[in-house]
């Protein structure tokens, strides 16, 4: 079967740096489904997973964790689907990734995509779709009932998991602002459906103030974590939540969260997938409930470019958009020539 991948770990201007393989075609075994890849999307993790480094990879490394498609088979002991399914996933980063005509991955973190939207559609979805509600829901402990009065501060919320939160925080009841830096991506961020926007390159708290926030009782950052740490710790109420889905580069300064009481939490969308959590089948769950709200018109997908077909130059093209940071919404690709 056709793939994209990598031996060595280079600069995305160099040729070699993803390319065009042909590769064994996998078969389904135990709770493994084996899915046609229609459309895929790329997102920051692939940049990161490819940046330069002194590796050769002996077998080629695939990259791409986000898919949506067919499936063409299932495995002895799945019970979730079947042949002829639908489906979209983000995957998991300890196995290869779904640029490729073929995908293996194991159903519990699969779900059913969306009736009323294409692939393409649906490829944007999964690893933001999933990032988002994680951390609004399960790490920040957002209900979804009453959060009349409660705020929400979103930070680097034009991106693709921005994208999804502002419109799920909003689902949920909460007042959302979100933080942009140039008029493009404010745009997006009120076009979305934030109450407020402020600049991500200044002062948090004087900026809510004037928004008439006193202080958020959630912050949810997407973006450089150690960069905006003294901002978030100033901005959030006593007894409030902050999530972060960015690794940091220096130790954080916790105690000015002592006196609040304030509670810090990470998000990684691989958990699950990556230790197999007990709980991991929540990702099959969870997609599942996305596709329904996006079927009854309450969450709008985030596609913003389709490339085709699928392969080596247009996907380093997709790269090099993530790595210039000029992206707004998601790169997504479809179709295996």
């Amino acid at each position: 079967m056709k793939a994209v991948g990598l031996y060595q770990y280079l600069s995305i201007s160099e040729q070699e740096s993803l390319i065009d393989l042909e590769v064994e075609k996998p078969t389904a075994t135990g709770s493994d489904v084996l899915v046609k890849v229609q459309a895929i999307s790329v997102n920051p993790v692939d940049t990161k997973v490819r940046k330069p480094k002194d590796k050769i990879e002996e077998t080629a490394k695939i990259l791409g964790w986000d898919v949506a498609g067919v499936v063409e088979e299932v495995g002895p002991d799945c019970t979730l689907f079947q042949k002829g399914d639908e489906v979209y996933y983000a995957g998991t980063i300890t196995r290869p990734g779904g640029n490729s005509e073929y995908h293996l991955v194991d159903e519990r973190i699969v779900g059913h995509k969306p009736k009323s939207i294409n692939f393409a559609e649906a490829a944007a979805m999964p690893l933001t779709a999933l990032t988002a509600y994680e951390g609004l829901f399960v790490r920040l402990g957002v209900s979804k009932e009453d959060n009349s009065g409660k705020s929400i501060l979103l930070i680097g919320a034009a991106g693709g998991v921005g994208s999804i939160a502002i419109q799920l925080a909003k689902w949920a009841g909460l007042t959302v602002i979100g933080t942009a830096s140039r008029p493009e991506s404010s745009k997006l961020v009120q076009d979305r459906g934030a109450d407020a926007v402020i600049n991500h390159h200044q002062p948090f708290l004087p900026q809510l103030k004037e928004a008439g926030f006193e202080e958020v009782d959630y912050i949810f950052c997407l973006n450089h974590t150690d960069q905006h740490w003294d901002h978030m710790a100033e901005a959030i109420k006593p007894q409030g939540k902050i999530c972060s889905i960015f690794e940091t580069n220096k130790p954080l300064n916790l105690y000015p969260l002592f006196q609040k009481s304030a509670t810090f939490v990470w998000e990684f969308m691989f958990t699950r997938s990556r230790f197999e959590t007990p709980d991991m089948i929540e990702q099959h769950h969870i997609l599942n409930e996305m596709a329904n709200l996006i079927d009854s018109k309450t969450i709008e997908t985030t596609v913003n470019q389709v490339m085709s077909p699928i392969n080596a130059e247009n996907i380093r093209k997709a790269h090099a958009e993530l790595e210039a940071g000029t992206a707004i919404g998601k790169i997504v690709l479809e179709h295996f020539c």
